[in-house]
């Protein structure tokens, strides 16, 4: 039996798991001594995926990657899909000053002589793929994100959409929308946006107090994030969304409380309320600005999120899948209440397409049978395009066996619950996750029937744990090194 939580003191408890394999029903008892660590925190917090992927990027197979069984993929599920469209995922890297906390693959500069020259490279990738598909695609949802998508002047990002449309169908539900910063969107940024169909932004706050946004290079006034609400409301759009992040440096309780009751007082649509993800150690990060001791216990996190969902839902929000809360106008909510919820490299969406087409560097490309990933330089991309080459580097095909916890991961991560009701989603190893997982149920964590599982509202919190019970390729070979974030 492998174990992904802390060793725990036990007393005797009983718990009956009956499953049914391919042949036959078997009853598993499982007798779990286990003594209830007063934190469930400390118990449940290691280092864990977040899951828009699986599987997770460092457990991709390059050996059985190439651009040509990426290619012959992509198509298989392009002939499969068409009726479905497909989503597109734009990655514009440019920042003009670095944020301590950020992730994302980003290029800081001043310059915008780079915005026109990035700019025909991502149609030149969007060109190659119509090469490859031999037709227009139908595209029901684009995403552009960054960097700082708002850093390129909005005449500019008028031509590349320009030159995006004419290279597809326009699927008529399409959604549209794109990141801005609340320092430099402007009206313009704006009205060009919905001009051309976006009826969706989202703003970075991440939090509103200053020693905070001095820590993370920052400084953003509420006054700023008003203006920039206010304006797209104004303009007519009809989902604003604010990223707001807990367990940032130097973060207490009261900054969370004040920052969500600004929040409330502009009402967005949509709100984000994400776990900082401390990963100094990736190559590139810019998460070297404080010190590890600078940062909230994993028992203050929690507290901050709890704190968060709570005003969040007094407010009329409502928690979708992890991370995410909605007011009921809002498409995630209703695509919640219809499970149509997905969840890929972009987060959560209102709508499923098979196939997502990432463009610019960094971007991930997903054919629901292979991920895909570009270059990270901005010259290497540039110079494979110019060279008529797809500028992935790496990537993934998915087995079998990745297809059925896949899955079983996504289910988890968008329903709270999963099934082997049907054959084709039973696993030879699922004995083996029930049994860790049992251990999460004694907690209360969730709900183990004879063939499915429920997250209870206890365990939405730790549905990443649960997740990594399903992990095979986590669960065969431990990281030898710290490769994820902290679950709480």
């Amino acid at each position: 039996m492998l174990c992904l939580f802390k060793k725990t003191e036990v007393s005797l408890n009983m718990t009956n798991v009956i499953f049914n394999t391919k042949h036959s029903f078997y009853i598993y008892t499982i007798q779990i001594q286990l003594k209830m660590n007063p934190s469930l925190i400390g118990k449940y917090n290691v280092a864990g995926p977040r899951y828009t992927s699986y599987p997770t990027v460092p457990y991709w197979d390059d050996t059985t990657f190439s651009l040509k069984s990426w290619k012959e993929s992509l198509l298989k599920s392009f002939q499969q899909s068409k009726e479905e469209g497909i989503s597109l995922y734009i990655h514009l890297p440019f920042c003009e000053s670095m944020c301590t906390f950020c992730g994302c693959t980003k290029r800081i500069t001043k310059n915008h002589e780079v915005e026109i020259p990035y700019l025909k490279s991502i149609i030149k990738e969007f060109q190659l793929y119509l090469d490859l598909f031999g037709e227009k695609p139908l595209v029901k949802e684009i995403h552009i994100g960054g960097g700082t998508p708002t850093f390129f002047a909005s005449e500019n990002l008028k031509l590349l959409m320009e030159g995006l449309f004419r290279r597809m169908k326009m699927h008529p539900e399409i959604a549209m929308s794109f990141e801005g910063h609340p320092n430099n969107t402007t009206r313009e940024h704006l009205a060009a946006f919905y001009d051309l169909g976006f009826k969706r932004v989202s703003y970075g706050v991440q939090d509103y107090n200053e020693t905070v946004q001095k820590a993370i290079h920052r400084i953003q006034p509420f006054e700023n994030v008003k203006k920039v609400t206010q304006t797209a409301r104004t303009l007519g759009y009809d989902s604003i969304g604010h990223d707001i992040i807990f367990g940032l440096p130097f973060q207490k309780q009261e900054h969370i409380q004040y920052t969500i009751e600004k929040t409330i007082d502009l009402k967005p649509e949509r709100i984000a309320f994400y776990s900082y993800a401390h990963v100094p150690w990736m190559k590139g990060n810019g998460q070297r600005g404080y010190q590890e001791a600078d940062l909230p216990s994993a028992e203050e996190k929690r507290a901050q999120y709890q704190l968060g969902k709570k005003l969040l839902e007094e407010a009329g929000y409502t928690e979708i899948g992890m991370d995410h809360f909605a007011l009921p106008s809002d498409s995630l909510y209703k695509a919640q209440q219809n499970k149509t919820i997905h969840r890929n490299f972009m987060g959560y969406n209102a709508s499923k397409t098979q196939i997502m087409i990432g463009l610019g560097v960094s971007a991930i490309s997903d054919s629901w049978y292979s991920f895909a990933q570009n270059v990270k330089g901005v010259e290497e991309y540039t110079h494979l395009l110019q060279n008529n080459i797809i500028p992935v580097f790496r990537g993934h095909i998915l087995n079998e066996e990745d297809l059925t916890i896949r899955t079983h991961i996504l289910n988890l991560m968008c329903q709270l619950n999963t099934s082997w009701k049907h054959q084709d989603l039973y696993f030879d190893e699922l004995p083996d996750v029930l049994i860790q997982l049992a251990e999460l149920e004694n907690d209360g964590l969730l709900v183990i029937e004879k063939d499915s599982i429920q997250v209870t509202e206890k365990g939405r919190p730790f549905v990443r744990n649960i997740c990594m019970a399903f992990d095979l390729r986590l669960q065969r070979k431990k990281p030898e090194r710290q490769l994820f974030s902290m679950t709480v």
